[in-house]
């Protein structure tokens, strides 16, 4: 059976073997000596890059491109690149207007004519013996990009067009996964991580009907979906289960065993959730060989895919996916040779503010990495409008979980989700993006005002 057919009898909930699905976007450009932006702007370079990938991790699923930023760019919105994470959106279209748009992307559009050409090579080059999942970014996300953080208040502002533009957004869903099956995509994963900012009522009001279509949509081309979601979206596995995905994929923010509990009533597929900083990236070999092996006893075989959290960090050292493949395949083997290892760990003193006696109000968020996780850079985005508001009265800084020393710091604040925002050490916001007007009330009341500035 080829890895291909193994994801395949996954979706199709049939008992077998646990797939091995890593997540490699721009980490693939390590692979190659590329920057994010030559790997992602180049197909020659991106399909070499992918062909190394599939070599070394002998994967049975794979992404084309783990880039949420395709259909913005396609659609007006500008980019900002780094080099070594994807783009960004940088300018929102649809900020200081309530247009409903209709340009849906095409081929000539942005790179969306680069993935579809990536795409075909790729399952020339090894689409027989491995899934090739095409990315599309998912509808809430997508509005956000046209939108910006201003969405949020819409929501309670303006819900008919919040609910016009997410209906415009599934239409491009739709359109994307089309361009991708016929390209060669054999399973369509709709990557929305701003779903975990928002409340399941929320979720239900605005969300609910465009994911029914969506993934019923996928569903009529004979192809697999998965919805992928980022940070602490516990609160709404139950209700992305009823909207009919064959299969939804989580981070370390959500507790797999207990997620699975609700997959497994929906007859849902899911997969995770290797911890990306702390382990992959951070990590040795025998640590992702061990946290690797802790996920696989947690839940069983049957509609489980084993995969990274999210998209791979740029700079994970190769032979750590390797150890996290070869665990999956080579199990007991693998839990013979670790049996005697305990990690070491790396003792790094972080030193914590003295919260009690700020000169002025502090405020920490505390991200993934907000170049690369939209959900983070929405988060930090929402810190610094009131930073613009408060200026001097008040300090901002994002702690980012791609240094040792922000994962230390970390875990000595005990933070458990990502992305969180503190105000002189104390949480006020997890995992939930608060409207530039929220998060100047919470400064507010720290600094004994009467109202926002």
């Amino acid at each position: 059976m080829t890895g291909k057919e193994l994801v395949l009898q996954t979706f199709r909930h049939e008992d077998g073997p646990v797939p091995w699905v890593p997540f490699v976007g721009v980490h693939a450009g390590t692979l190659v000596g590329l920057t994010a932006r030559e790997l992602y702007t180049d197909a020659d370079k991106l399909v070499g890059a992918m062909i190394e990938a599939e070599r070394l991790y002998h994967p049975d699923g794979l992404p084309v491109m783990f880039d949420l930023q395709i259909e913005a760019e396609a659609l007006g919105c500008q980019l900002l690149w780094s080099d070594d994470s994807p783009p960004t959106v940088s300018h929102h279209p649809l900020e200081t207007t309530s247009e409903i748009p209709t340009q849906i992307p095409a081929t000539a559009d942005g790179r969306v004519g680069l993935a579809l050409d990536v795409t075909r090579r790729l399952d020339a080059a090894f689409g027989d013996r491995v899934a090739l999942y095409g990315l599309i970014c998912g509808p809430f996300t997508l509005a956000s990009h046209l939108r910006g953080t201003t969405i949020f208040m819409d929501i309670f502002d303006d819900p008919d067009y919040v609910g016009r533009l997410i209906s415009y957004a599934t239409d491009v869903a739709c359109s994307m996964a089309d361009l991708y099956i016929d390209a060669g995509a054999a399973v369509v994963a709709c990557v929305d991580p701003l779903v975990s900012q928002i409340s399941p009522d929320h979720f239900t009001q605005f969300l609910s009907a465009s994911f029914e279509r969506l993934f019923a949509h996928i569903r009529s081309r004979s192809v697999p979906s998965s919805f992928f979601v980022c940070g602490d979206a516990t609160k709404n596995v139950e209700v992305m289960c009823a909207t009919g995905p064959d299969g939804i994929s989580i981070d370390e923010n959500i507790d797999l065993a207990s997620a699975k509990q609700i997959t497994d009533q929906h007859n849902v597929v899911i997969a995770g959730n290797i911890p990306l900083a702390s382990v992959m990236l951070f990590g040795t070999q025998q640590d992702n060989m061990q946290a690797t092996l802790a996920i696989l006893d947690s839940v069983d075989n049957r509609n489980f895919i084993c995969s990274p959290g999210c998209d791979m960090p740029f700079r994970v050292p190769p032979e750590n996916v390797i150890g996290c493949g070869q665990a999956v395949r080579e199990t007991e083997a693998t839990r013979a040779l670790v049996a005697d290892y305990a990690s070491a760990g790396e003792a790094i003193d972080v030193e914590l503010p003295d919260y009690d006696n700020l000169e002025k109000p502090l405020v920490e968020v505390f991200t993934i990495d907000s170049d690369s996780c939209p959900a983070c850079g929405y988060m930090y985005q929402s810190a610094m409008g009131a930073k613009e508001d408060y200026g001097d009265t008040i300090d901002v800084i994002e702690y980012k979980a791609t240094t040792r020393e922000n994962v230390a710091r970390m875990k000595k604040m005990g933070i458990a989700h990502l992305p969180s925002i503190y105000i002189n050490g104390e949480l006020v916001f997890s995992s939930v993006i608060p409207s530039r007007d929220e998060l100047n009330g919470e400064i507010a009341l720290v600094m004994g005002l009467q109202g926002c500035p």
